[in-house]
């Protein structure tokens, strides 16, 4: 029989060594340590196999849409059995990223449970850096902040703020391990991304998002707001009241308010199928994509399509599949779930968007004409906190970050820039 203290700490290191991703060799401990991106032969080989032998649908000729094309199809699968090169991928990514894994234990309630994270961490060589934290969505990723973290952390002169910049994987997402149980919400990563930022030194720090970044924000600012100093949020959503129709209906809504009562009911009432599934039966659609790469690419690609400015971008093959592979390569079902999580949390309220807890420190949001957020009035945005600024842009959607890097760059130093406005004097004491 082992001593009890061997026991003890046998036990210990098997609970820390017991967090795993599926089809990646990666190790996590309670402090960081990097991470080089690594996906087992075996299963990219299988993969291919898939893509290679996946069935179509029988198409329609229909003038409506209801997915992606045939040709979408045909172009994504032939560009990934005849072209599309993994380890070239994996390479850029890390050469271009610098990853790491930990693990943080956040006090939950009377709950205190250890959360394995992988994320992106840059360090500005500028002593007055900013550390900003950075959050994806679905079916974005942590690769949403490449095009924007150099110039974050070594902006071209030193008028312009500098940041540290730190890019988790929301746990079920890219390389974070899925949940175990039932729970996990936007709450629960509020907690665990301010214990992430705690950990690498950043006590107080600000935060930037979309989609469900823009949801956690939201929470972790409210929670944490001796910690998150201030926020630029380029997905802060607020649900129309009845009044709010009611205006709408009697021709008293302003330009702005039309609009986005117009975008918004055209996102629910036509193309929120994916997330109405998402959030109540997840695992039905898991199945099939799952088994099936080129058909989660397509479940993915089909949103991807719709939230971009067709004027200036267009999805290549490439980035279809890779986007596609930060969720095929541990399994999509925990990231799809999150939507199911997200409303247990109340930010979403059946086919609505629900509630998140008043915000008090200094928000600025950024709008896209691709984007559901779009022309929100910014009397409606103070429902949700303390929204100082808007920036309404004419080009760009959903994934400002990566699609219009040089304008999401430019209301970012604008907004963290001005030190007194945005609270980010703070770091100067």
């Amino acid at each position: 029989m082992l001593p009890f203290y061997t026991a003890v700490l046998f036990n210990l290191v098997w609970t820390l060594n017991a967090f795993s991703i599926p089809n990646v060799n990666a190790t996590f401990s309670k402090s960081p340590k990097p991470f080089v991106l690594r996906v087992n032969k075996d299963f990219i080989d299988d993969t291919r196999q898939r893509v290679l032998t996946a069935r179509s649908p029988i198409f329609l000729e229909t003038t409506t849409y209801e997915g992606p094309s045939r040709d979408n199809f045909t172009h994504v699968q032939e560009y990934w059995v005849q072209e599309y090169n993994w380890t070239r991928v994996e390479e850029s990514i890390n050469k271009q990223l610098q990853q790491f894994t930990t693990i943080v234990e956040p006090t939950i309630g009377n709950d205190t449970s250890p959360i394995p994270l992988h994320f992106v961490h840059h360090r500005s060589p500028r002593e007055d850096a900013i550390p900003l934290l950075f959050i994806h969505g679905w079916p974005g990723s942590f690769l949403e902040v490449s095009n924007i973290i150099d110039e974050l952390t070594h902006p071209p002169n030193k008028s312009l703020p500098a940041f540290h910049v730190v890019a988790p994987s929301i746990p079920g997402f890219g390389f974070s391990p899925a949940p175990e149980r039932p729970g996990f919400g936007p709450v629960r990563a509020a907690h665990a991304f301010n214990k992430l930022m705690q950990q690498l030194g950043y006590v107080r720090y600000v935060v930037q998002g979309g989609d469900f970044g823009g949801v956690i924000l939201r929470f972790q600012a409210h929670l944490f707001p001796n910690n998150v100093v201030s926020a630029l949020s380029n997905f802060w959503i607020i649900q129309p009241d009845q009044s709010d129709f009611r205006r709408l209906a009697q021709g008293l809504a302003t330009p702005d308010e039309t609009t986005y009562i117009a975008t918004l009911e055209t996102y629910i009432n036509q193309a929120s199928g994916y997330r109405i599934l998402q959030q109540t039966q997840p695992l039905t659609s898991a199945f099939a994509v799952s088994d099936s790469p080129l058909g989660n690419a397509m479940w993915m690609y089909a949103l991807m399509a719709e939230v971009v400015d067709p004027t200036i971008k267009n999805w290549t093959p490439e980035e279809i599949i890779t986007w596609s592979m930060m969720y095929y390569i541990q399994g999509p079902y925990a990231g799809m779930r999150f939507y199911r999580e997200v409303a247990n949390d109340g930010a979403l309220d059946g086919v609505d968007f629900g509630t998140i807890p008043w915000v008090k420190i200094p928000v600025a949001i950024s709008q896209f004409p691709y984007d559901v957020a779009y022309r929100l009035p910014l009397e409606w945005a103070r429902r949700g906190g303390n929204v100082i600024k808007r920036n309404v842009h004419d080009h760009g959607g959903h994934f400002a970050a990566y699609e219009v890097p040089d304008l999401l760059l430019r209301d970012i130093r604008e907004w963290f820039g001005d030190r007194v406005v945005s609270g980010t004097k703070a770091f100067l004491d």
